[in-house]
């Protein structure tokens, strides 16, 4: 089988497509046929050694994928063979086919493509878990989304409106604001290519918010972004940290002193290994709001297996808006 192999840190132009052995599924695992790869930001980390888990060497990038269940190992009885599933797998998702844990497959309902589904787990999963269990996100509240239409952040602006909030889109153009409307913004704002002075891009942030500020605020862009939008965070807020593609920052914590605030970290991996069940249950719900509607992740670009690097870089140059799928040919 064809596998698009990380050998050494480095970026997309690093990774080389290899003929490897089919994997055999161990005890509790089952092998699947992939159709379809999503890529996320950490697969761009993870094959420079810049992510928190650090795979032996070789290995493919990839970690959620969706495919046909073609065989059991030891002990598993579900999902069955034949079986369309969507997983999580850490890593391994840009090959043709993956050994995945049973216990991390979620059968694909019919009417959900193996692109959307693939486009579901981590960037939805993430942004339910962030505003449900995180953020306590209530109907009536304002959320502040950065990079409104990137993955995470055209789920987080889709379930946000679905949880009742207003929700304030900012993104670094026009286009992309248009795109973050189209999933159901109530209001959105283009912010400058530098963040420059966090006061005037605070006192954005706020005309767009409100005077009372954001009561929750979804960063998955991070760097100079962050302190603006906390300075524009309502008495009692929740800000989120999400992802760094522009940067860690370095927060001034009076501010958190000042607004009253939480700055709530959001690891959904960690929590898919602590919570099992929760994320089951979220899963599910995603999958019903996706097939009535309230969800539509949007897959923008398709590459098929030889061009996964091509994915990668496309992902990391934050050129993308919604989701970047890999496909088998």
């Amino acid at each position: 089988m064809r596998s698009l192999m990380s050998v050494a840190p480095g970026g997309p132009d690093t990774l080389q497509l290899l003929e490897v052995p089919v994997p055999e599924p161990g005890t509790g695992e089952v092998r699947l046929a992939v159709r379809a790869c999503a890529i996320n930001y950490p697969d761009t980390l993870v094959i420079e050694d810049k992510y928190q888990m650090r795979p032996p060497r070789p290995f493919a990038p990839g970690h959620e994928v969706a495919g046909v269940v073609e065989a059991l190992g030891a002990g598993v009885t579900a999902p069955a063979v034949g079986t369309p599933v969507i997983a999580s797998a850490g890593y391994g998702g840009l090959a043709e086919k993956i050994v995945v844990r049973a216990a991390h497959c979620t059968p694909l309902p019919e009417g959900i493509s193996f692109e959307v589904g693939a486009s579901l787990l981590v960037t939805y999963g993430t942004s339910f878990h962030a505003l449900a269990d995180r953020a306590r996100l209530r109907a009536g509240e304002t959320l502040l989304v950065l990079g409104a239409a990137g993955g995470v952040g055209i789920a987080a602006v889709e379930l946000g409106k679905a949880m009742g909030a207003r929700v304030v889109a900012a993104a670094s153009t026009e286009a992309k604001a248009a795109v973050a409307r189209a999933h159901g913004a109530d209001a959105s704002l283009v912010y400058p290519p530098t963040a420059g002075d966090p006061k005037a891009l605070a006192a954005l942030f706020k005309e767009h918010c409100g005077k009372g500020g954001a009561d929750v605020i979804y960063d998955p862009v991070g760097g100079d972004y962050a302190e603006p939008a906390l300075r524009a965070i309502a008495w009692g807020g929740r800000y989120l940290v999400i992802g760094f593609p522009a940067g860690i920052p370095r927060i001034p914590l009076n501010l958190t002193l000042l607004k009253g605030c939480d700055i709530c970290g959001v690891f959904w991996g960690s929590f898919v290994e602590r919570e099992p069940d929760k994320h089951r249950a979220q899963v599910q719900e995603l999958l019903r709001m996706c097939l009535d509607g309230r969800i539509r992740p949007e897959v923008s670009a398709r590459f098929p297996l030889t061009q996964g690097a091509e994915a990668l870089k496309t992902l990391s140059g934050r050129a993308a808006v919604g989701k970047v799928v890999v496909t088998m040919e």
